[in-house]
């Protein structure tokens, strides 16, 4: 082994039924310094991929069985290997082919015969990108986020595991299918957030299910064409004495905050708390003047980051 070869740069799956094929982008890669995982179909490729993840796959278009195309669909399907770059190995030169393979989900392709300079210089670049992709999701994961990304009409065009797990726990359908489209009353709120200045960024989707709060927000993205939604689940019970204390609430204001959290109207707190909704919507103004906001879903977004940060403010 050469001590100065670059080791470990990351993990490239080859799915190709030729055995020429394999040893000669097996020896490339490995000789570059990437670990390798091989497959000689589609099947057994999938199988692998509950064991072991690569960064990166080289996907033969062409194969026995189950073919590259219908691969690399399964595998964007599924939350787990869907950020996985797949790169398409092709002696095709049907322009339709290669746009399957985009439409499948492949980022990029190369032709047959291969070069291994070639083979190398997309693998690097497409496994930096996805590292990005990668990191930022992680940044999400860690800020007490998930998210996903929904164009105009309220469709699904972006979704992280996380995302994907934030769905199916709301629907109450957890470790089931990936959900391919929002919830009703999400969806149906995310549409009015739409058509409310451009997303209004104060407005907060709050729901319950299973004593756990679900909470979303909804931004325009940069290009204006999607939205981001960013997703957090925590506990549904409240501990009153913490988050009076952490925003400086009394005992009735924090109460009455809970509740407005849970979507209550003014008329449905004071009759759960025996007071006229004057007087609620009173206890409120207090509210927001302490916490320097002027709506009620700002209050519960203000209220939900503190029980955020504080772990120990909610049950």
């Amino acid at each position: 082994m050469n001590p100065s070869r670059p080791q470990a740069l990351g993990t490239v799956m080859i799915v190709d039924d030729a055995p020429g094929n394999l040893a000669f982008l097996s020896d490339a890669l490995e000789e570059a310094g990437y670990r390798v995982l091989v497959a000689t179909d589609g099947a057994s490729a999938l199988e692998q991929l509950r064991y072991a993840q690569p960064d990166a796959i080289l996907l033969d278009a062409v194969m026995p069985g189950l073919d590259g195309f219908e691969t690399c669909r399964r595998l964007k399907a599924d939350p787990g290997t869907s950020l996985i770059p797949v790169i398409f190995m092709t002696a095709l030169s049907e322009l339709d082919d290669l746009l399957r393979a985009f439409e499948e989900g492949a980022v990029d392709y190369l032709v047959k015969p291969i070069r291994h300079q070639e083979v190398l210089a997309r693998v690097g670049s497409h496994m930096a990108q996805a590292r990005l992709v990668r990191r930022s999701e992680d940044a999400l994961v860690r800020s007490g986020f998930a998210a996903l990304a929904i164009d105009g009409a309220g469709g699904i065009t972006w979704l992280t595991p996380a995302g994907c797990r934030w769905l199916q726990e709301l629907s109450g359908r957890p470790g089931g299918t990936p959900p391919a489209n929002l919830p009703p009353p999400l969806a149906e709120w995310s549409r009015q957030r739409i058509a409310v200045e451009d997303a209004d960024p104060q407005g907060t989707f709050t729901a319950q299910r299973d004593g756990k709060r679900f909470t979303a927000r909804l931004v325009p993205c940069q290009d204006g064409q999607e939205y981001l939604l960013l997703l957090q689940e925590s506990s549904g019970d409240w501990n009153l004495d913490s988050l009076k204390s952490a925003l400086g609430l009394t005992p009735r204001e924090a109460e009455i905050l809970m509740w407005i959290a849970r979507g209550k109207t003014n008329k449905d707190v004071g009759q759960i708390l025996g007071s006229s909704p004057r007087t609620i919507n009173k206890h409120l103004e207090h509210i927001f003047e302490k916490l320097g906001v002027a709506t009620r879903a700002a209050a519960v977004a203000v209220a939900l980051d503190r029980m955020r940060d504080a772990p120990e403010a909610a049950a």
